[in-house]
């Protein structure tokens, strides 16, 4: 059974995008993952298909009828199996390597991609869909956030990367930290020169070194990241069998 998309939007023709092509696309050629888009528009009211109307209590921009979206969620959804439902807004929960393992691990995902300046609360309660952001900054739609969290998921499914699949447990965020920086041939370049460690064999110490570029990078350029990474291992030290655990 693939891995399942379903995208709700009112721009159906911007997917799958860049989904379409390298390892994403090939996977989706080959049935790893399959990719459904519905479009909004023909859900919406009068002859002009209005899909939005004035907030309530003011204010400036246009909302998503909840009626509107409902409606359109029930018949993408119709004699399909149970999927979770996401809508992508910079309200929801920021997404993170731990939440792309989970939706990868998943069936699929239905993912309602927004406009204006969003949607009815009303029908996200109703329909318990999960608020996800991609992070702390505003898009013009739903949709580049959508094609964003594919990508992550999709890369992570059985068969999509092959041989590389091994990279990715020594990927950013893979346990918590930022990856090492990469180095490759000439040895030399422009006089800048590859670290010696590298270059030495010794793969003790070339590991040695990664995980104090990974720490480093991440104190410097995450302090979010490195404080969380600090907590959990504060924490294991209190646990049975934790590092630094004594009786």
């Amino acid at each position: 059974m693939s891995w399942q998309a379903v995208v709700l939007t009112l721009f159906p023709e911007m997917f799958p995008g860049f989904l379409g092509m390298s390892l994403a696309g090939r996977a989706l050629e080959q049935g790893v993952w399959d990719l459904r888009t519905h479009d909004l528009r023909p859900h919406g009211l009068g002859r002009h298909r209005a899909v939005d109307d004035t907030p309530f209590g003011g204010g400036a921009g246009m909302v998503m009828r909840p009626d509107v979206a409902d409606s359109a969620l029930a018949a993408a959804t119709e004699g399909r199996d149970p999927l979770p439902v996401a809508y992508l807004t910079p309200r929801g929960r920021r997404l993170d390597q731990d939440m792309v393992r989970d939706l990868a691990a998943g069936p699929g995902l239905v993912l309602l991609c927004g406009r204006f300046e969003g949607i009815d609360e009303r029908v996200l309660e109703a329909r318990n869909v999960r608020q996800i952001s991609v992070g702390d900054f505003v898009l013009s739609g739903g949709e580049p956030a959508a094609l964003l969290l594919l990508d992550a998921v999709v890369r992570l499914l059985p068969g999509v990367m092959g041989a590389g699949e091994r990279s990715a447990e020594e990927e950013s965020f893979s346990d918590g930290l930022l990856e090492y920086p990469h180095y490759t041939r000439p040895a030399d370049w422009a006089g800048r020169a590859v670290p010696p460690v590298l270059l030495s064999g010794h793969h003790g110490a070339i590991a040695a070194w990664r995980r104090e570029r990974s720490e480093q990078d991440t104190r410097e350029r995450r302090p979010d990241l490195w404080a969380a990474h600090e907590k959990r291992g504060a924490a294991s030290t209190f646990l049975p069998g934790g590092a630094g655990h004594r009786n």
